[in-house]
């Protein structure tokens, strides 16, 4: 048992050596000029045994170490590229088991591309290399790839690439293209792709016994110069049938008969053709002519044809190239690509909800397990928060819990973007500073959970207002230093038609100003002697009374003494039994408060 476990260490030690020094190999290439390019070689907390990288002559480095995700339902890249949204993508995902794991158990997962299931990842052997690519137009500035655990062990990837395409190409009536084949034909060499593939395309060598191969006298830049820009390399060859008499013809059987594809095909006359010589030919994909002109191939310039729209296949995908009657010449064929349609119709969260939620993460460096899109899948939604259901909309955020998540600092101002908020539970963290007044402005707020923090200052009029009408449920206790109980009312100014906010403003005689807040929304404090007892006397100096301390004095405003024209007055006591009367003002104008101070300083 030890021999064999210091084996499997030695062979891991080989391979991560000899990965390090390729990884700095292709550092140095990464350096050149791939604008548009984003590669993440996704390991390294394995690798593959030297039993199957052992297997390849020349292996692909990026797929001789994995990363895997044992913990997670969901765990997900986020691809941001420099040219942003609206633009069009080649996406891809690699994927080699390689019994990384030593357990000789090939896993199943599945591959998400936003919120939308892109494919099963699936291996035949631990040797299989699997890659999943897609063309994808993106509508954010970001994409997320998931990797989703199905409960058929852990999932992994090796490598994820995404490639910058013209918008040009690859177009389709809808939808994104998942491929299932690219085919550089006529080759039996090794696969094809960047830096002789401009767009980082990998072309598979693809040859029958029954075929003809013919190829380019030589390789020139000419033959890639079109939109779709084919490699030279792949252009330089091609088959035609062997029997000239016969079409040059594919075959692929299919599983599922709702299965919908685009093809493209590649070709370029690589011969010189004697002036009696006429290749021409026509294309029919299901028995279908993708075009009433046959194609007659230029010398050395490249011809791109594809499907205008998508091909059904029931049970079979044909491809049928057959020559016209007045072609003296086979027809040939260089490369091939394939894909099939995929429909993503489910649209992501709100980008104003998304920015600001990770806003919030990142704030508080949120200890949980958010990933990927905040409410989809469904069943993927992060912990803590519920969104909207309605399926022909973008979802958006209408309840936050973050209870007892530790957080610290002020409500950040993140939190104004999630406009659609019904509930929003902040309780039993270590928030400071002032209740912002941004929260009485969330149009659909219901309720509000500030309690167990250590909030301090007043809290905004509108809120308080909220909660009195009945239209916010609001909590703010355990916050021992937060002005939470202030009186007020609110009565109408039948002149104006606007409400007036009275609030405290407790006055001693012989105290000469207490605490001044801001004009018209932030209360004046001040206390002042209504009645002294014999024999007692008070120092003329500020001080600074608590708004539960006014509370206490008046025993909450149970009694009330009188009302003038912009103040009621209530009865309070000292701590030492010195009565005191108590005005609340409404500071409608700047006026009202001089004469507030004239008459108590005089």
């Amino acid at each position: 048992m030890l021999g064999r476990r210091r084996k499997r260490i030695v062979e891991m030690l080989v391979v991560l050596f000899g990965y390090l020094a390729l990884a700095a190999m292709a550092a140095m290439v990464l350096g050149q000029d791939q604008s548009g390019f984003i590669s993440i070689n996704c390991g390294i907390n394995y690798v593959v045994s030297m039993e199957h990288s052992s297997r390849f002559g020349t292996p692909d480095q990026q797929l001789m170490t994995v990363r895997s995700f044992p913990e997670g339902t969901r765990n997900c890249y986020t691809l941001l590229p420099q040219q942003g949204k609206d633009n069009k993508y080649l996406i891809r995902a690699s994927f080699m088991y390689g019994n990384y794991d030593s357990k000789n158990q090939l896993p199943e997962f599945k591959l998400y591309l936003g919120v939308n299931e892109w494919d099963s990842v699936k291996f035949n052997n631990s040797y299989d290399i699997v890659r999943k690519e897609i063309i994808h137009v993106m509508r954010t500035d970001h994409i997320h790839i998931c990797l989703v655990n199905t409960g058929f062990r852990s999932p992994f990837i090796s490598a994820l690439e995404l490639r910058l395409l013209g918008n040009s190409i690859y177009t389709t009536q809808s939808g994104s293209l998942m491929l299932f084949r690219r085919l550089n034909i006529g080759s039996t060499s090794q696969t094809i792709r960047y830096k002789d593939d401009a767009f980082d395309r990998i072309w598979e060598p693809f040859s029958q016994p029954y075929w003809k191969s013919v190829s380019a006298s030589l390789v020139s830049d000419a033959l890639s110069d079109n939109h779709f820009k084919p490699p030279s390399k792949v252009m330089a060859t091609a088959v035609s049938p062997a029997d000239e008499r016969h079409p040059l013809e594919f075959h692929w059987n299919m599983d599922n008969s709702t299965r919908q594809f685009y093809v493209y095909m590649h070709f370029v006359e690589v011969e010189e053709l004697q002036s009696n010589q006429l290749r021409e030919f026509y294309v029919s994909l299901n028995s279908w002519f993708w075009s009433p002109e046959p194609v007659v191939p230029g010398r050395l310039v490249p011809h791109s044809g594809f499907s205008a729209r998508s091909i059904s296949a029931s049970s079979e995908l044909s491809i049928s190239i057959h020559k016209t009657h007045r072609s003296t010449l086979p027809p040939i064929l260089n490369a091939l690509e394939i894909y099939e349609m995929k429909q993503l119709f489910q649209s992501s969260t709100v980008q104003s909800n998304v920015d600001a939620i990770k806003k919030i993460k990142a704030v508080y460096k949120v200890k949980k397990n958010w990933q990927g899109d905040p409410c989809l899948p469904t069943e993927f939604s992060w912990n803590g928060l519920n969104c909207s259901d309605d399926r022909l909309f973008s979802p958006f955020i209408i309840s936050l819990n973050l209870s007892w998540s530790k957080l610290t600092g002020k409500i950040d101002s993140s939190f104004s973007n999630l406009t659609s908020l019904k509930c929003l539970d902040l309780s039993y963290n270590s928030l400071t500073s002032e209740v912002p007044n941004f929260l009485s402005k969330l149009p659909s707020l219901k309720t509000l959970n500030l309690a167990g923090n250590n909030l301090t200052g007043l809290v905004p009029l509108a809120l308080i207002e909220k909660s009195r009408n009945g239209s916010l449920s609001l909590r703010l206790d355990g916050n021992p230093n937060l002005c939470k109980k202030i009186s007020w009312e609110h009565k109408e100014d039948k002149h104006k038609g606007k409400t007036k906010n009275n609030v405290i403003v407790p006055v001693v005689a012989s105290i000469i100003s207490v605490l001044l807040l801001l004009l018209g929304e932030v209360a004046a404090l001040c206390i002042f002697k209504r009645r002294q007892q014999p024999g007692m006397t008070l120092n003329s100096k500020k001080q600074h009374i608590s708004c539960s301390e006014v509370d206490r004095i008046t025993d909450n405003f149970k009694s009330k003494l009188g009302q003038g024209a912009s103040s009621k007055v209530y009865l309070g006591h000292l701590s030492d039994g010195t009565e005191v009367a108590v005005k609340v003002l409404t500071p409608s104008s700047v006026l009202v408060f001089k004469q507030f101070k004239t008459e108590h300083m005089a």
